[in-house]
């Protein structure tokens, strides 16, 4: 029996070969201690790593770059409809084409079902103040759904400095107040920036994917317990870091059950409209 308030990853995504194999993530493997592989990652086991830590509801992401998707809105479109009780679906697009991608975008969101827009800055090394984003604000605005983001250094071998805080996530919010944002990654080594900018902007969060809740800094732990309890979600960056890894260690915060179900699902149902 499912829980009646499933955990909700923000930050999860259903990797191609393509994907892992692409030469940018070589960092990534040698951390998680993998090889280039030879098949798609097996859907069972996506699913099973989210049973395993009561995890019911994902939000994947597609990936588009400069040279095209990596994980494209119709694949996971494809995932979203296998599995409507399980998954909702990021939207990435072509920032080189803005009409293509106002399209795109909104024929996925209106017409799909998908639950906002994912666009990864150290991608396209391109902040998140560069103009070729401004016209994905305002439709974001206009449709409801927020924007997610990654910030703070990088994974992979590209620069860091798109991810910054301040002040690319500061001067966009000042730019569009209705603007929901969403940065995943929590801002490391800029973690105080982002905590900064969520508490300063109403619609400024924080995900903490890419991190266990072994790793989360004092400074955000401090929020997440005081006036940052609407404003941090759980995200897991899967398959990098798996369901129940990022989880264990999450007692050990000495999180009040409030500040915990806001955490693992109350703070991303209201700001992706979940319902």
């Amino acid at each position: 029996m499912k829980p009646d308030n499933p955990i909700i990853d923000v930050w999860m995504q259903q990797p191609t070969r393509e994907f892992l194999n692409h030469p940018m993530f070589a960092s990534l493997r040698k951390w998680m201690g993998i090889d280039l592989i030879e098949q798609d990652l097996p859907m069972e086991w996506t699913l099973d790593s989210m049973d395993q830590a009561g995890v019911g509801v994902g939000i994947l992401c597609a990936w588009h770059g400069p040279c095209g998707p990596l994980i494209s809105n119709e694949q996971v479109l494809s995932l979203v409809e296998a599995h409507p009780d399980r998954f909702r679906g990021l939207a990435s697009v072509n920032l080189y084409q803005p009409m293509e991608a106002l399209r795109e975008m909104t024929y996925y969101i209106k017409e799909r079902g998908f639950v906002g827009v994912r666009q990864v800055q150290w991608f396209w090394n391109l902040p998140a103040t560069d103009r070729r984003y401004y016209p994905l604000y305002a439709r974001c605005v206009e449709l409801d759904v927020p924007i997610c983001f990654q910030v703070g250094h990088t994974g992979p071998l590209c620069p860091s400095e798109p991810g910054r805080p301040i002040p690319y996530i500061d001067e966009v919010a000042l730019d569009f107040p209705e603007l929901k944002m969403v940065c995943g990654h929590i801002g490391y080594p800029w973690t105080q920036e982002m905590i900064a900018v969520a508490t300063k902007h109403p619609n400024v969060y924080i995900d903490t994917s890419a991190y266990t809740a072994k790793r989360f800094p004092p400074e955000l732990i401090r929020y997440m317990k005081t006036n940052g309890k609407r404003k941090v979600m759980f995200g897991t960056n899967y398959p990098m870091i798996p369901h129940a890894k990022c989880l264990e260690d999450l007692d050990s915060l000495g999180l009040d059950d409030e500040t915990r179900e806001c955490f693992l699902y109350k703070n991303a149902r209201e700001v992706f409209n979940l319902g």
